[in-house]
């Protein structure tokens, strides 16, 4: 499924990239405390065990240190330290996302992003249907949609 939202934002940069900030150090998106499936922790942990000890103390020490209402893998410089196996959520941001708001659908991407152009109807991703789709993966692997505190993932209590 990662490889399909990555696809997804592949597409999205390839047709409006003139108009996207998004880059290493950007990390707007990153100022939240967030969560993740059992599915998105059991690509961290794995992603985690291939890590040696220092780069694995780094991270909880990072984490430790984090702003409470930063993500808590994100470090100083604004850089993800988990970013081969970032959730789901990180790797649309940036993205126009459909929402719904009451009756109307609203498209919000980060405030960087789409100040020229309107992006083509096939770059918007669909929060409704990602989260869906999330949910059921999760499920599928053995989850119960229970979501998990990325900094208690990470060793933080």
């Amino acid at each position: 499924m990662t490889a399909k939202v990555d696809a997804f934002f592949t597409r999205v940069e390839q047709r409006h990239g003139d108009d996207m900030q998004c880059a290493t150090g950007c990390s707007d998106c990153c100022h939240a405390r967030l969560t993740v499936t059992g599915i998105e922790a059991a690509a961290i942990r794995a992603e985690l065990a291939t890590w040696d000890a220092a780069r694995r103390a780094a991270l909880a020490a990072n984490a430790v240190a984090a702003p409470a209402d930063h993500c808590a893998a994100l470090d100083p410089e604004g850089r993800c330290m988990i970013y081969a196996a970032r959730p789901v959520v990180c790797r649309s941001h940036g993205a126009p996302i459909r929402l719904q708001a009451g009756s109307l659908p609203v498209m919000p991407s980060c405030g960087k992003n789409f100040l020229r152009v309107t992006p083509d109807a096939d770059c918007i991703l669909d929060q409704g249907t990602l989260s869906t789709l999330v949910l059921a993966v999760d499920k599928l692997e053995g989850g119960d949609g229970t979501r998990i505190e990325l900094s208690s993932l990470l060793g933080i209590e």
